[in-house]
């Protein structure tokens, strides 16, 4: 016996052998299929008994094995063959004789041994058929066959009648017949010429016939009998040393102590052998109620309890099983034809050591197995026996050593040798291998912890997987093997070995691209996708938002209520959310449909040579954005237009931006679930959920309707530089170099590239933080003629001018506000031509800068910055309560134009009047000409400085518009005097109307004094609230008006008081006192004789409510002819209220008049 059986167990000594083969030519999934149903009766219940018949069925045997028939019986065969090409042959009556013949010769092959036999012939119809013959059945078809498993049961009964008639001749002592030695084909000649009469042989005839009566009543179902004539052949056969039927008897007295343990057998089947059914319904329901011989229940007591406590005594402890098994096969060991029986004895032991949880004490058995000699095996038997072992090894935990002789397995089904390699076994082999090795075709093991296994051994396994499945003609395979290669042991490859295994995984992805498409193999395995999310590394995916003039905005009245209602609480130092949250977090920014939306990602080219992968198409799976040639997005909810680019990443290039951009086309809430790469012919989806060491911020965004785009676009060149600052994202900035008071216009042209027409635009602007103090408006527009073409189509334009507008302090700084009277400038408000005006300390009209520091000062350019914000909508977004805004930033240097360093005033010839004297420096390089109302121009050369007097008429600043008293009680105090100040400094200035102009760059501009005047000034040049008006012979008077008058004529006098003050005043006591002056410094009031008053010279006015004035009348008479001055003035005992007020308010003008000779008549 060459072949051994390694499906061999020890529950298979109890079993009978029958082997069903074809006769004929027979179509091998028909034969099958019949076989299939025959294998179905595995056992049957003897009637009128309570013993079961097990049948082991076999479709090949070798018949030399059945020559071992006699040293164990379940080695014997009862054939029983099917002949299943009925048409060819058994078409007809002629074919029957031949097939006839074919049976019977395939009985003689194996002789005698037979019990009984059976012919199941298909196809024959007619008179042949209807014969009724007990050792053929005959059927019309293979389809119409009901009752083969009936006729496989009558054929096991009469195999049990056959069996237990054999065992009873055998197990009956005829003491007169001489006993027969039982022989194993390779003894035959070793007996040759024995003394059959010695008491030795004797006892080694009866030795073996009680072995071969154990195994006939094991096979019988007689459990207790069995026991008990293995014993007796033990002892028989130890006394002889018959070792090799010894170990026969020791192996089947451990397998009936094994099928009395283990009645579920040890085979790793389902426990049980379910009985098939007898005949008669009544006698099948019995047959199910009945145990197994030996066999436990559910509450683990035998059923058979007649028999147990003889049974108990014959059967051995499961330790002594093993230690049995031990001897039968150091038994056998010494027999070199034995081979196979010893292999099958370790594989039996095995089995039990593996119910028993015995894995160590297995391996020795296996160990022992794989050195057993058997012979010259053929390249077939290696390939059955490294199966074998390696299944026994996975039976007893031994995964890796298991793998090992898989493998093995796998390597003997290509061996050199064989002509014909068979690669779909090895590569089917190999594939059996990979749990072994701590190996899963699915990558997504690998991403759940530390790596497993021996990597060397995995990177081997896997190089092997791929070559077999080149060599089956499969590329698909390969380049599925050598992504997951790849992806999976990138870390612990070489560089080297990256080149070799990307150049392969090149060569084949050139045949057979690689997708993420399922491979399902021929035995139904299914090989999942492999997304190379390593090649390149992805750290983090982010969306980011719009760029800032895209950016929507949502009306304030219109804004969602964001607030989470996971919680009870409005803060919880304890953040509860996982990273599956995190991923799905909406993110608070929007995109908007239609326009190019932007997603960064963070990746690391880890190769050791650039990464370049060609572009692939879109995936139906996944609403899919290509975006360069070798990545792009995986999305989901809203549909988006691709965009595709291109990409390559240096070797080892740390950590590299890439940003994906695409066009979503439908409104809705938008989440990236992934990326798509197609990295060495291969493409791969990369979802974020299978990534968990990608850092996100969150991965759906909302999208709302389009809304339209405006592009900006300006007279003025761009800023190189961002405003300072400001903290505003600005869509655009504008600079411009203005001197100070200089005015630009900014023409802005806004342009509707979007799709959507543009129905709403507002326009506003803020001045950024500055330390600079501006005067005015600096930007300013007119927006009414831009509404006015609304609604702006795409592709139409808008014009907006904006003036821009620069106004800083022209003051000197700290040179200017000094003691206004340090220069002996008078500001009294004396008539000029009064002999009371004090004198003038001389002054050089022109004055150079005294030192490189003041210079420095005043050329220092300053800067001015504004943001101008466009808010627009329109479209379906504006349906919804959604805007742009627009940015516009405008930079501006200001230059120094003019300075004021010094001002003062000086009273003008009229008391409503005076006279504004301003020190002008020219700060610029070029020759400046200063201008002002009524007032002649002043030429300045550069760095020059000049004092200008303008003549103006003081100003009534109550005139100005006041706060309300709600605004003045809520407002601060320091800011309403601030307000009142520059309010009436703004009238001085407008009034004044001082500009400048430079010829020589055709720059021009304005000069403001409203930074330059301060409270002394201001009091000057305000109208009293007292005005007082002099009347002389029905004549106003002031300084520079003289009134004419006869000698000998009264001179009527007026004065009146005009209250504009808020509260009444008075009363007052004035006196009119009459001087000459002889301008040489000397007055005469010494006039009793040139001038006299009719009535008194003092007037009283009474008290003045505010807005309401009092006139009082008087006369004078003029003696002489001459210059005569009248010099009204308070009393001293006039009201104290007098004294409480300003003494501008009492500034009274100067009366000049002028006594003529009166003509002479001509009757005198």
């Amino acid at each position: 016996m060459s072949i051994p059986d390694y499906m061999q167990c020890a529950e298979d000594h109890q079993t009978v052998l029958v082997v069903v083969q074809p006769v004929g030519i027979v179509p091998e999934d028909e034969f099958f299929r019949i076989y299939k149903r025959i294998t179905s009766v595995a056992q049957v219940s003897i009637r009128d008994s309570q013993r079961n018949l097990y049948i082991r069925y076999r479709h090949h045997y070798l018949p030399e094995n059945n020559e071992w028939g006699d040293f164990q019986t379940h080695r014997k065969v009862c054939c029983f063959v099917v002949g299943l090409i009925s048409v060819t042959t058994c078409g007809s009556a002629k074919e029957w004789p031949q097939t006839s013949d074919r049976f019977h010769c395939q009985k003689d092959v194996f002789g005698a041994t037979l019990y009984d036999s059976r012919l199941l012939v298909f196809g024959l119809q007619g008179e042949i058929a209807e014969q009724q013959r007990t050792d053929v059945a005959f059927y019309p078809s293979y389809d119409d066959c009901p009752d083969v498993e009936k006729r496989v049961e009558d054929f096991v009964e009469s195999i049990f009648i056959v069996l237990e008639s054999k065992r009873l001749d055998r197990a009956t002592d005829k003491s007169g017949d001489k006993i027969p030695l039982l022989c194993v084909p390779f003894e035959k000649k070793d007996f040759v010429g024995l003394d059959t009469d010695s008491r030795h042989y004797k006892k080694r005839c009866q030795g073996r016939m009680r072995k071969h009566v154990g195994d006939l009543c094991l096979q019988a179902g007689m459990l207790q009998d069995a026991l008990v004539h293995y014993h007796m052949a033990v002892e028989l056969l130890r006394s002889v040393n018959d070792f090799l039927w010894l170990g026969a008897a020791l192996e089947g007295l451990c397998s009936a102590s094994v099928i009395f343990h283990y009645p579920g057998g040890t085979a790793g089947k389902a426990s049980g052998r379910e009985p098939s059914l007898a005949r008669g319904q009544g006698q099948a329901a019995d047959t199910g109620k009945r145990h197994r011989p030996g066999a436990l229940t559910a509450n683990g007591i035998s059923a058979d309890t007649s028999s147990e406590i003889g049974r108990a005594k014959n059967c051995l402890g499961p330790e002594d099983i093993i230690e049995k098994y031990k001897e039968a096969i150091s038994y056998y060991g010494k027999y070199k034809n034995a081979g196979v029986i010893e292999l099958e004895a370790c594989v039996k032991a095995v089995r039990v050591l593996a119910i028993q949880k015995r894995a160590m004490e297995a391996s020795e058995f296996l160990q022992n197995a794989v050195y057993i000699n058997l012979g010259q095996l053929s390249e077939e038997e290696k390939i059955q026996r490294y199966s074998i072992l390696s299944e026994l090894y996975h039976l007893i935990g031994f995964h890796r050593k298991s793998a090992f002789f898989k493998r093995v397995a796998a390597m003997q089904c290509v061996a050199p040798t064989i002509p014909e390699p068979g690669w779909r076994a090895c590569y089917k082999l190999l594939l059996e291998t990979l749990p072994g090795y701590s190996l899963c075709l699915d990558p997504k093991d690998f991403s759940k912890g530390s790596h497993r296994g021996w990597a060397a051994v995995q990177v081997r396994l896997l190089h092997e997987l791929v070559y077999a499945s080149r060599r089956m003609g499969n590329p698909g395979l390969s380049v599925r093997h050598l992504s997951f290669l790849l992806q999976t042991m990138l870390d612990l490859l070489s560089d080297q070995e990256k080149k070799e295994v990307t150049q392969s995984l090149e060569n084949y992805t050139s045949k057979c691209p690689g997708g993420m498409e399922v491979l399902t193999l021929p035995d139904g395995l299914k090989l999942p996708p492999v997304p190379l999310s390593k090649l390149p590394i992805v750290r983090s995916v982010k969306l980011l938002d719009l760029p800032v003039s895209l950016r929507p905005h949502k009306q304030k009245g219109l804004l969602e209520n964001n607030m989470s209602s996971k919680s009870p609480f409005i803060y919880s130092p304890i953040i509860m959310h996982t990273r599956g949250e995190e991923r799905t977090k909406k993110i608070e920014f929007r995109w908007v449909q239609g326009d190019v939306c932007e997603v960064q990602l963070m990746v690391y080219n880890p190769m050791p040579f650039e990464l370049r992968v060609e572009h692939m198409g879109p995936i139906l799976k996944w609403n899919y954005l290509t975006l360069f040639d070798n990545i792009g997005l995986l999305t989901s909810g809203v549909e988006f237009e691709a965009l595709p680019a291109a990409l390559s990443l240096p070797a080892e290039s740390g950590l590299y931006p890439v940003t994906l951009v695409g066009v979503p086309r439908t409104a809705g809430n938008i989440t990236v679930n992934g990326y798509h790469t197609s990295v060495f012919g291969v493409t791969s989806d990369c979802l974020l959920d299978g990534l968990p060491s990608v850092r996100t911020s969150g991965c759906v965004v909302e999208v709302i309707p389009s809304l339209p785009r405006l592009q900006l676009s300006t007279s003025l060149p761009r800023s190189a530089h961002p405003l300072r600052p400001s903290k505003e994202e600005l869509s655009s900035s504008v600079s411009v170099q203005l001197f100070n008071g200089e005015t630009q216009q900014l023409t802005i042209t806004l342009e509707n590239i979007g799709s959507e027409d543009l129905e709403t635009l507002e326009v506003t602007s803020k001045t950024c933080n500055t330390k600079e103090k501006l005067f005015g408006e600096f930007l300013s527009w007119d927006l009414e003629e831009a509404v006015s073409q609304l609604p702006l189509k795409p592709g139409q334009s808008v014009t907006l001018t904006v003036n821009v507008k620069v106004r800083l302090d022209f003051s000197g700084g700290e040179n200017l506000l000094q003691d206004l009277n340090d220069d002996g400038i008078s500001v009294t408000g004396l008539p000029i031509s009064s002999p009371l005006r004090q004198v003038l300390k001389p002054r050089a009209e022109t004055k150079p800068l005294g030192s490189e520091s003041s210079k420095t000062d005043y050329n220092h350019v300053k800067m001015l910055e504004a943001v101008m914000t466009f808010k627009y909508s329109g479209g379906a977004g504006k349906v919804e309560g959604y805007y742009r805004d627009l940015s516009l930033g405008v930079h501006v240097d200001v230059e120094p134009s003019v300075f004021f360093t010094r001002v003062s005033t000086l009273p003008a010839t009229r008391t409503r009047q005076c006279h504004l004297l301003l020190d002008v420096f020219n700060s610029t390089e070029h020759e400046l000409m200063v201008s002002a109302n009524n007032n002649q121009d002043l030429v300045l050369h550069p760095s020059e400085c000049q004092r200008m007097a303008i003549q103006v008429a003081k100003f009534d600043f109550h005139t100005l518009p006041q706060p309300d008293q709600e605004a003045v009680r809520y407002t601060n105090p320091k800011l309403l005097e601030e307000e009142r100040l520059h309010a009436q400094a703004s009238m001085i200035s407008s009034t004044l109307g001082i500009t400048w102009n430079i010829p020589s760059v055709c720059r021009q501009g304005e000069a403001s004094v409203e930074g330059v005047l301060n409270q002394l000034v201001l009091e000057h040049l305000q109208l009293a609230p007292l005005q007082w008006d002099v009347v002389v012979n029905g004549k106003p008077c002031d300084c520079d008006i003289i009134a004419d008058c006869k000698v000998g004529d009264a001179v009527p006098l007026e004065v009146k008081l005009t209250n504009r003050s808020k509260n009444a005043v008075g009363p007052f006591a004035l006196t009119v006192v009459p001087f000459q002056d002889s301008q040489n410094g000397v007055q005469n009031y010494d006039l009793q004789d040139a001038v006299t008053f009719i009535g008194s010279n003092t007037f009283y006015i009474d008290m003045v409510k505010p807005t309401e004035n009092s006139v009082c009348m008087g006369a004078l008479l003029f003696l002489y002819t001459g210059d005569f001055y009248l010099n009204i003035k308070f009393q001293d005992d006039s009201a104290g209220q007098g004294k409480e007020l300003p003494p501008s308010w009492f500034g009274l003008p100067s009366v000049h008049i002028k006594a003529l000779e009166a003509p002479i008549e001509a009757g005198a």
